[in-house]
């Protein structure tokens, strides 16, 4: 499962709004001021792009960081680094198995959070791409009534002679 395929999100968006609903969310005016610090922390680590790119080639598996920097593309050092980062805030987890460091997704709701985000920003660009569709098809219609006989770009303009 990638975190931002619009295909998926389209056939999958009310099973994650449920999803969503089902985890018994907390308004933020609830929310003591050492949790909103949490809160932001959280989203600040999913504003990296790079983060945003490594989630989506962890997916449902685990991966080790060498597999993940090729996947990517980026180097091990900055992959490392990004790593280190979501593991702080409870992104993912690790696994060592022999000489071998593996990581995974480890909180579900980053899927469902990122499909419900990516899944607005689709339905945004979808309304917008309406939208400028009709701007452009109006201004099409408009340039033919100018251009046909009589129209208003082959009307003489009035005199104003006193």
């Amino acid at each position: 499962m990638q975190i931002c395929n619009n295909a998926k999100i389209h056939a999958k968006s009310d099973a994650f709004i449920l999803a969503a609903e089902s985890m018994n969310p907390i308004a933020l005016d609830q929310l003591p001021p050492a949790a909103l610090e949490h809160v932001a922390n959280y989203f600040r680590t999913l504003s990296e792009p790079m983060r945003l790119r490594i989630l989506n080639v962890l997916g449902t598996r685990e991966l080790s960081v060498g597999e993940i920097a090729q996947q990517a593309p980026s180097s091990t050092a900055n992959i490392s680094r990004h790593l280190a980062q979501m593991a702080r805030h409870g992104l993912i987890a690790r696994a060592s198995r022999g000489s071998s460091v593996y990581y995974r997704i480890a909180d579900p709701a980053v899927h469902a959070l990122c499909d419900l985000v990516c899944g607005s920003i689709a339905r945004r660009y979808d309304q917008a791409l309406t939208e400028r569709a009709a701007f452009a098809e109006a201004q099409a219609e408009a340039a033919k009534t100018a251009a046909k006989p009589g129209g208003k770009a082959n009307r003489e303009a009035p005199s104003h002679a006193a």
